[in-house]
């Protein structure tokens, strides 16, 4: 799993930092979070394939989190993109999406699919046989989602030289990986977990977006290997964070901790502050295992 962070910081875009955008893999999946201005020449940057990205997950529609899109969409059509492209967002994107492509006159040459979230409730938005993604009901200004990203448990692993030693036909490895007792070549029943291996253990990431203060998301990410909150105050502003329904980088530990997560990411810096390094000093005060995001940083898990 690998998480390339684009952009991390709240509102305005300036000369060296980026509103929100991240690319995470997982699971041979390219999936694009958020779409803040300027995210196609962070890419371009951080010299990730266009083409790869076939689903884009948007958490709500503040610009800071999406005006990046449409540039987006227009340049795959310039580059001949014929891959399908899936948006998951919010009810209303699609209206201003294709409300621009039409006065644009730039309709794409590719499939442009919008799911479209209306649901209060974290529902399953994706699946394939690798990977699940469910969203995660944030509580902000406007209908805000986070998204949970979680590989589905793998193929056990062929213990050869047991399997060697059962004298296994080898017609049937792929049933010993997909979890099934077999036949040897004597006809006996030979235990699958008798010459197989547990599957690598699977990875999760939680992406939070724009909320505030917010225990309801903690039964979704129970245990999860990655969260990445937002942290948009320090303690002295936390009075800022309540009209706002924005976090302290205190606020989201402590959400780390209660969730029991492996490792904190924080992001959605507020511009005001120009050392990050204290968002992380304040996050340690409740939970130890604390990174900071920043543009162009990438983490590797």
């Amino acid at each position: 799993m690998k998480l390339n962070i684009l952009g991390c910081y709240s509102a305005t875009p300036r000369t060296f930092t980026n509103p929100t955008s991240q690319v995470l893999e997982i699971n041979n999946h390219i999936f694009l979070i958020d779409c803040g201005e300027g995210t196609q020449v962070q890419l371009r940057k951080n010299k990730i394939k266009f083409n790869r990205i076939k689903h884009i997950f948007i958490s709500h529609l503040h610009g800071d989190h999406f005006f990046g899109l449409v540039g987006l969409i227009s340049t795959f059509r310039l580059l001949g993109r014929d891959t399908d492209l899936h948006i998951h967002a919010p009810k209303g994107l699609k209206e201003v999406i294709i409300l621009q492509l039409k006065l644009g006159n730039s309709w794409t040459n590719y499939n442009l699919f919008f799911h479209e979230l209306t649901n209060k409730n974290s529902e399953l938005v994706f699946e394939d046989d690798k990977v699940e993604v469910y969203t995660i009901p944030l509580d902000h200004r406007v209908y805000t989602n986070g998204f949970l990203f979680r590989e589905k448990e793998g193929e056990r692993k062929l213990n050869m030289n047991e399997v060697l030693n059962a004298n296994i036909n080898v017609a049937y490895y792929r049933k010993l990986k997909q979890g099934f007792d077999v036949i040897n070549e004597e006809g006996h029943l030979v235990k699958n977990d008798t010459v197989t291996l547990p599957p690598n253990p699977s990875k999760s990431y939680a992406f939070c977006s724009d909320t505030a203060y917010n225990e309801t998301i903690i039964p979704i990410i129970k245990n999860v290997d990655v969260l990445y909150h937002e942290s948009t105050f320090l303690e002295q502003h936390a009075s800022l964070a309540i009209p706002t329904k924005h976090s302290t980088a205190k606020q989201a530990a402590k959400i780390a901790k209660l969730a029991n997560v492996g490792q904190l990411i924080l992001g959605h810096y507020s511009t005001r502050y120009d050392d990050l390094n204290v968002f992380k000093t304040e996050a340690q005060t409740e939970f130890e295992n604390v990174e900071l995001a920043d543009d162009g940083k990438v983490f590797q898990f």
